[in-house]
């Protein structure tokens, strides 16, 4: 459900989002910035500043192209991602995180940070976790 300027909703919104609400528009933010392609684009464009597209894609490995456009337009729409297209031929787009998108970025990079310092620990639980029987 989209918030449009001066709605209920967007005033309601104003005041503190409710992830546990069904109708909530926290819950696109939420997804758009913890998905797989939005957490590591937000951590590369922090680490790294700005990026052109082409550097964003070997950047985090694995993503299609497609992938890639889609998560930066939703990280735009969001207000975190900052797009500027320069008037050159071929086309030049720089993408970079706005003031918003380094907020969420401190956030998310931490999560990444302590997700790479304990791998090991959750690989280990892994191997020691007892195998569910499949439900008949």
């Amino acid at each position: 459900m989209k918030a449009s300027k001066g709605s209920p909703l967007l005033e309601k919104v104003k005041q503190r989002g409710d992830l546990y609400a069904a109708a909530c528009p926290s819950r696109g933010v939420l997804e758009h910035v913890t998905s797989q392609w939005g957490v590591l684009v937000l951590v590369a464009l922090k680490e790294d500043g700005t990026h052109r597209f082409s550097e964003l894609r070997r950047k985090v490995g694995g993503v299609s192209e497609k992938m890639l456009a889609q998560t930066l337009q939703a990280l735009e729409q969001d207000g975190f991602v900052h797009r500027e297209a320069h008037p050159v031929i071929p086309p030049h787009v720089d993408y970079s995180l706005t003031p918003l998108g380094e907020e969420v970025a401190v956030h998310v990079e931490a999560l990444t940070s302590w997700i790479e310092d304990n791998v090991h620990r959750v690989m280990t639980a892994r191997t020691k976790a007892t195998p569910r029987k499949k439900a008949s």
